[in-house]
């Protein structure tokens, strides 16, 4: 995160000389009241629909301690919680069967076929600090930065026996949940052009650069009441060996914007806009550009 903040510093530094450096011409930013009003500052609240694309790197098989994707379920890190650290398989208490209520190792079974298959994100906030310099009425330069703290959410399964002495007969397959947490971090530079005369409302379109941040932030499953975290490493002897490295990185891209341009006031303008973005994710293997979509309020403040 410092190193965005230095490059968000960086840019609306140079933006600001460069904005600020132009001389005002007839038909230029507006003048009123003596005053021109061609800088504006703002705070963004909204939605952000993440692609479902990079959900697959909270599956359960983690990364290892240098931060590359793990690959066999036997190395997995479900199966070394579930089946080595937790389920007795270092000789320690089997606290996988204590969770499932069951009365050894032998009355569960967790196998590849029950690793998560359907994991996704769920809708998150998007909060933004928004600056725009009006060249002109209509046109304008901007630069935001944006943040959202995404969750995901999927599903498991493992199988149990009946107890001795029951009357069921066959084996009962249980489900349980798995959680992910991610945190992005986007910069936007770009244009801004209003559609219309209108003094009140008029449609506006947008368009630019992005470039995000991404961070695998947690991944944890829920066994009844059993929480188990599976970014820790342990040994064999319990004793904790470290925590994986987890994937982050810098990913650029595009956005794009369509909404309505409200002006309040003298001094408040708001905009509602949907904003579709092609983001490149550094979550996961083989990443790629994917569409992202947000929609939202702006707020500026007319200096």
């Amino acid at each position: 995160m410092n190193k965005f903040t230095k490059i968000f510093l960086l840019l609306l530094s140079f933006n600001s000389s460069v904005l600020f450096a132009q001389e005002t011409t007839e038909g230029e930013p507006t003048v009123e009241n003596g005053k021109q009003r061609s800088f504006k500052l703002g705070i963004y609240v909204g939605s952000y629909f993440a692609n479902k694309y990079t959900a697959g790197a909270y599956d359960g098989y983690g990364f290892d301690l240098d931060g590359k994707r793990i690959t066999t379920f036997e190395k997995s890190m479900m199966y070394e919680k579930i089946v080595n650290q937790y389920g007795g398989g270092y000789g320690q208490l089997d606290q996988i069967a204590v969770a499932l209520g069951v009365a050894t190792t032998a009355d569960w079974s967790f196998t590849k076929d029950d690793m998560p298959t359907n994991m996704r994100y769920t809708p998150a906030f998007l909060f933004g600090l928004q600056c725009r310099y009006s060249v002109d009425k209509k046109n304008a330069i901007s630069l935001n930065l944006n943040a959202a703290k995404l969750r995901l959410s999927g599903n498991f399964t493992m199988t149990t026996r009946p107890p001795t002495g029951s009357t069921q007969i066959n084996n009962s397959i249980q489900t349980f949940g798995i959680r992910g947490g991610e945190q992005r971090l986007m910069i936007q530079i770009g244009y801004n052009r209003i559609l219309g005369n209108n003094e009140k409302g008029n449609l506006f379109v947008e368009g630019g650069i992005n470039m995000t941040y991404s961070q695998f932030d947690k991944n944890e499953i829920l066994i009844n009441n059993l929480l188990i975290d599976l970014t820790e490493f342990y040994d064999y002897q319990g004793v904790q060996a470290g925590y994986a490295r987890n994937p982050r990185g810098m990913g650029f891209g595009a956005y794009a914007g369509l909404g309505v341009n409200i002006t309040m006031s003298e001094k408040f303008t708001i905009q509602l806009i949907y904003s579709p973005s092609y983001e490149g994710i550094k979550i996961g293997d083989n990443p790629k550009l994917k569409w992202q979509h947000s929609i939202g309020l702006r707020a500026y403040y007319n200096f």
